[in-house]
């Protein structure tokens, strides 16, 4: 017989405390749970059931039998509803944390294109400058530029950015133009306040060696947008994703501000919560994102 039927016999008859019960749950006859419950017994060579007139209970065997039984049939039903889940179509809400300036220009204009491709899919997409916990405040999963921190998150790469320090000619016409990382120390810097060490700037020096600007900063703005509008407009120094600066750069709207440093690659990531298997809708959405930043290098957006 096969021996997930007779595990399955079994622990609905411990289940359900005897044979007409579990026979009416599992949908066959009373003999059948009987002779698969015999069958098992049989195969190991152990009574696992004692057995009245009035009451059915485990032995102490039985017991310890009926425990890891229960593992093995539960883990056999999530593999079940693993494959039911793969296969479906994706649909429901999904929910998507995703940095105001990244979302506004370049996922906005997209999503039109997922939603005509699923539409038993809705999208709940919020704004926000703020590292949120996915699980706790109900979001399927969010879009993060740069290291990751360390997590039980799964993470998924979508495309690359770098990062640059830029500024408008007319602060350079009041300020000068540093030449070297450490001349930051006298200039007007612009920070994010979101980041992580907000007012810390990791740095690639020419030779390749690693290095930090510590600022106060003249100007500090939780939005990269209104980063980038107070660069454009000669208040200081910001140092921005290509994203954000990219446009502006080939406008002649700001400059590189000290172009022989090595550019900072950052990797761009769709983040969600660990799991046996990925939600349709979730999966969906990556594969669709994925595909539609194929071609965007550091240097493309």
């Amino acid at each position: 017989m096969d021996r997930l039927t007779e595990m399955e016999a079994f622990a609905m008859v411990v289940d359900q405390g005897g044979f007409t019960d579990a026979a009416r749950k599992m949908g066959i006859s009373k003999s059948a749970v009987s002779k698969h419950v015999s069958s098992l017994e049989t195969r190991l060579g152990a009574r696992l059931l004692n057995r009245t007139t009035r009451r059915v209970s485990p032995t102490e065997i039985g017991l310890a039998y009926y425990d890891r039984a229960r593992r093995v049939l539960n883990d056999a039903g999530e593999a079940d509803a693993l494959v039911t889940a793969m296969q479906s179509a994706p649909s429901g809400t999904l929910r998507i944390s995703v940095a105001t300036d990244f979302g506004v220009n370049h996922f906005s204009p997209i999503l039109g294109r997922f939603l005509h491709g699923f539409p038993d899919v809705t999208v709940n997409m919020v704004l926000n400058n703020r590292y949120v916990e996915l699980i706790s405040e109900g979001f399927d999963m969010a879009i993060r530029v740069g290291e990751l921190e360390d997590s039980s998150l799964r993470a998924r790469k979508i495309c690359e950015t770098q990062h640059r320090m830029i500024a408008a000619s007319s602060y350079f016409q009041k300020y000068g133009r540093p030449e070297k990382i450490d001349d930051l120390n006298e200039h007007k810097l612009l920070h994010y306040s979101n980041s992580t060490n907000a007012n810390v700037w990791k740095l690639i020096a020419p030779s390749g060696e690693q290095r930090q600007v510590r600022s106060g900063g003249w100007l500090t703005v939780n939005d990269g947008q209104s980063l980038l509008n107070a660069a454009i407009g000669g208040l200081g120094i910001a140092f921005l994703p290509s994203f954000l600066y990219a446009q502006p750069l080939r406008e002649g709207l700001v400059e590189d501000v000290i172009p022989d440093l090595p550019v900072d690659i950052q990797g761009v990531y769709a983040i969600y919560p660990p799991g046996r298997y990925t939600q349709p809708k979730v999966r969906a959405f990556i594969d669709f994102l994925v595909d539609s930043f194929k071609d965007k290098g550091p240097n493309d957006w």
